[in-house]
């Protein structure tokens, strides 16, 4: 994250346009984007999208400008230089909406309709990309395919005045400026409110330290899974800030199990040390916790496996965040309160996380007298 790919957010936060876009061919992601870049878009990024032999690419491309306008224009910008050789004055026929088609066959009349022509070709205009869309998966190879769905006439009044490109735009995501850094604070606060809310839960659950070493913990968990992202550079939008929430209550939830049984044994073993007393806690707990993030670990490996491309990051960050948030409450949360008890100690102060000593009864064993 310091050195490298920093935090790579997404659109939801920085603003701009995702393109989604599906080719009749396998895409070469390097051809798009030395497109990009004669059209003049050198920061637009490519990657392919989905199953491969869905032949989909998502191009990126960030916006600065904050109106409406411009962002419309980026997305104009990404279709016509993948359009860089489109014969003039030819609208395409695959990234075409059915009003466009409508407006060119009124215009050309090629059945001749007369009075019946709006509502014949408004019909007509919709079949053709309900084909398009639904039976050949938004991409033609050819006007003539158009033969199934359109009367002779017209399939060839279409290649007369259109052209079939080798792509189609499938869906467009705009986000302004604006909107990004709002929802980049939102994000913020709603992560640093809940590590709040469960420093003082677990402080006045507990005490101050079990607190701040649980919120220390899924800090670390957060990091983690965030730095995970950036080491693969994979873009975090507000489906992993959902995602990282859902891990920082799932690992505090971890982290409390180990405390309560720490809590429950302090009573039980007053004479003992907290080092020990945290060992053994932590082995109590450890069947609870391996069976408990081992079947959760399988739950989210097989999203991730087989939830396709929308669930993708969601489910990477819930399984990076198992796998952290599992070692971390008994190899982060529970050592804090030893090493603070031995901070404390060094410095002749009563440790918060012991009770104090018990006096000795009856049921400890005779006493030695003391001789006179």
């Amino acid at each position: 994250m310091l050195f490298w790919h920093g935090i790579p957010l997404g659109v939801d936060f920085r603003g701009g346009t995702l393109v989604y876009v599906k080719y009749s061919h396998r895409p070469d992601p390097a051809a798009i984007h030395a497109d990009l870049v004669r059209a003049g878009l050198k920061n637009a990024r490519v990657q392919s999208y989905d199953k491969p032999e869905n032949n989909e690419v998502l191009i990126a491309l960030d916006i600065q400008e904050t109106s409406e306008q411009s962002l419309d224009k980026g997305k104009t910008q990404i279709i016509q230089a993948l359009e860089s050789n489109a014969p003039a004055g030819k609208p395409d026929l695959n990234n075409a909406s059915s009003l466009t088609i409508l407006n060119y066959l009124l215009e050309k009349d090629p059945l001749h309709a007369g009075t019946d022509a709006n509502q014949r070709y408004t019909a007509i205009s919709q079949a053709i990309v309900n084909y398009r869309d639904k039976q050949k998966g938004g991409v033609l190879n050819s006007v003539d395919e158009l033969k199934a769905v359109a009367d002779p006439a017209v399939v060839a009044s279409l290649s007369d005045g259109f052209f079939v490109s080798d792509f189609a735009v499938r869906n467009v995501e705009i986000v302004g400026p604006q909107v990004g850094k709002q929802l980049q604070k939102q994000a913020f606060l709603a992560t640093g409110y809940s590590l709040l809310g469960m420093l003082v839960y677990l402080g006045f659950r507990f005490e101050l330290i079990y607190g701040i070493a649980a919120v220390l913990t899924v800090f670390h968990d957060t990091l983690i899974t965030v730095g995970a992202f950036s080491l693969l550079n994979w873009e975090i939008s507000l489906t992993v800030i959902a995602a990282v929430l859902t891990l920082i209550g799932y690992s505090n939830n971890d982290t409390i199990v180990v405390f309560d049984r720490i809590r429950e044994n302090i009573k039980l073993l007053r004479r003992e040390k907290l080092a020990d007393i945290v060992n053994k806690s932590i082995n109590q707990t450890l069947s609870r916790t391996i069976l408990t993030a081992g079947l959760t670990f399988l739950t989210v490996l097989a999203l991730f496996l087989f939830g396709g491309e929308v669930l993708r990051y969601f489910s990477f960050a819930l399984v990076v965040g198992i796998l952290i948030g599992t070692y971390s409450s008994i190899a982060i949360a529970a050592p804090i309160l030893v090493a603070y008890q031995d901070w404390r100690q060094e410095r002749g102060k009563r440790p918060v996380a012991m009770p104090p000593s018990r006096p000795a009864s009856r049921q400890d064993g005779p006493k030695e007298k003391v001789k006179a």
